[in-house]
């Protein structure tokens, strides 16, 4: 694991994901022909500062963020909403978040404007309910970020995170650094390390569900073991799960598979939650 650029961008890289990039977008068009959903609300004066959401009807027992992957520069939500109905179907609205992305903004500065998105969110699933933080690489770096945010000290005391779903996420951005990434992250020591959700973990945390495909490159399964075993060291639920047989990407499509180990394991994660 001594090659970051290797570990984080070259050998993560499949020559199927152009044929999967096109399938997701397929699916995602299905789901918002399918679906009760609002694309493109806003919950900011920034032009990427709009989510999609999709409705659980009048009995859904929560509301789940979905934060996009892309290494914080690249991605939208469009191409992700094929993963909402999945979860509808568990009886929980989804908010598919974008947000604004380097180096047009600070990673600092990004993962703020995500945290101010959740009064908008809230508010559109009648305040009540309660949060799930979720995404998919940088994602679940921000997933993890909203469920470290002392939402009081913000003078949101009403937000909270109930539980925080990670996919293949990146708790350590420090050897990020060291690779072709940071052209556009410019991040330096003291910036890499207060962006690493691995340094801050705290007690009473939230529940949390670390996941990764099995067959990506160990520095990437390594973040989430990391995590994994400071959050339990804290005195935290973690739960730690390598899907057998997907990637960094592939993973998703047994995201969206309820029988799927995956898949069981987010049930637990949302049962633990949401009790």
């Amino acid at each position: 694991m001594d090659d970051p650029e290797y570990e984080y961008l070259k050998g993560q890289a499949r020559p199927g994901f152009p044929a999967l990039f096109a399938e997701f977008d397929r699916r995602s068009a299905e789901a918002v022909r399918a679906g009760r959903c609002e694309l493109d609300l806003r919950y900011g004066a920034g032009e990427r500062c709009t989510f999609d959401f999709f409705d659980a009807g009048p009995g859904a027992r929560g509301v789940l963020v979905y934060l996009h992957p892309g290494y914080w520069q690249w991605r939208d939500k469009a191409a992700f909403r094929f993963v909402a109905p999945s979860l509808v179907q568990r009886g929980l609205h989804v908010a598919m978040l974008n947000y604004p992305l380097c180096p047009s903004v600070s990673l600092a500065t990004l993962t703020d404007t995500v945290r101010s998105a959740m009064p908008a969110v809230l508010a559109r699933a009648g305040d009540t309910l309660p949060l799930i933080a979720a995404g998919h690489s940088a994602g679940g770096h921000l997933a993890m970020e909203l469920g470290l945010t002392d939402w009081a000290a913000r003078g949101l005391p009403t937000v909270g995170v109930a539980g925080v779903v990670a996919l293949s996420g990146l708790y350590d951005v420090m050897p990020l650094a060291q690779t072709s990434l940071n052209e556009n992250l410019r991040l330096d020591a003291d910036s890499a390390m207060a962006a690493s959700p691995l340094y801050r973990a705290v007690s009473n945390g939230p529940p949390l569900l670390l996941a990764a495909g099995a067959d990506e490159t160990p520095a990437m399964r390594e973040q989430s073991r990391r995590m994994h075993e400071v959050w339990l060291a804290m005195g935290n639920h973690s739960a730690l799960h390598f899907e057998p047989g997907t990637d960094h990407f592939s993973l998703l499509q047994r995201l969206v598979e309820p029988e799927s180990a995956l898949g069981r394991q987010i049930d637990l994660l949302l049962e633990h939650a949401l009790s």
